[in-house]
């Protein structure tokens, strides 16, 4: 298994979800999709959290919208970090699930980053400054990811500097 196991509510969320793939992708770090709902199939959900650790897993990144329980219901059955995504999936633009996923009671945090593809990658990043703690490749990898983020905005500002 993966040191990142992804979980989505709906194979609808993949397209936003996938921004988590790439940016592991790109620093190196292995995981893995797939969908498991709260609500349709928690006994699913069940099992693969808790058959993570067993196998590798070390992080749980998950995107839910409307009610978004998903990274809740993974909290509540593991002591890995678990990084909420909220999707912008309801007539409420994703409020609903940005609320579901941060108001979690004391003692079962979800970490939970913006709505929508802007979250799915700083989901990834997070999951990926967590595994590099214990290791120093893929922190090195982040400081160059980071390096790069701050070229482009050199960048930018020359481009924008240029005497018309």
């Amino acid at each position: 298994m993966p040191d990142v196991l992804i979980l989505l509510g709906s194979d609808s969320d993949a397209p936003i979800m996938q921004g988590a793939v790439d940016i592991l992708r790109e620093l190196q770090a292995s995981c893995e999709m797939t969908v498991a709902s709260a609500h349709r199939s928690p006994e699913r959900v069940m099992r693969l959290v808790s058959e993570a650790p067993g196998r590798g897993g070390k992080v749980f990144i998950v995107g839910a919208g409307a009610a978004a329980h998903l990274a809740g219901v993974v909290a509540a059955y593991t002591t890995r970090p678990v990084i909420g995504v909220p999707i912008d999936s309801s007539a409420l633009k994703g409020l609903d699930a940005l609320l579901s996923t941060v108001q979690m009671p004391p003692g079962v945090p979800v970490a939970t980053v913006s709505i929508g593809s802007p979250g799915a990658t700083n989901a990834g990043v997070l999951a990926a400054q967590i595994l590099a703690l214990a290791d120093t490749a893929l922190a090195a990898r982040l400081v160059q990811y980071k390096k790069k983020l701050a070229e482009k905005v050199e960048a930018a500002a020359a481009r924008l500097n240029q005497p018309s």
